[in-house]
């Protein structure tokens, strides 16, 4: 019996946003999967966006969360990498 899986919206902002050339991705991921997963599966799909890994903040339906946040069905996850001043 294969486990469940949940769908969730992925909002993409600068650097995940000019990699991918939308704004935001539908996925599926098993459920109990933790918030860090998409931004690990974003990186096997675009390698380029590894660099941003120690510090990219993770948000789930508005709220900043721990890397280690279970997602749940519906969530909305946003990526939000450091936003270069000037």
């Amino acid at each position: 019996m294969s486990k469940s899986t949940i769908a969730i919206t992925v909002k993409l902002f600068a650097v995940y946003q000019e990699a991918y050339q939308v704004p935001e991705l539908k996925l599926e991921f098993p459920e109990g999967t933790p918030v860090q997963t998409v931004q690990e599966y974003l990186q096997t799909q675009h390698p380029e966006l590894a660099k941003w890994r120690n510090v990219t903040r993770f948000g789930i339906n508005l709220l900043f969360v721990e890397p280690d946040t279970i997602m749940q069905n519906g969530d909305e996850v946003v990526l939000i990498p450091p936003v270069s001043g000037g």
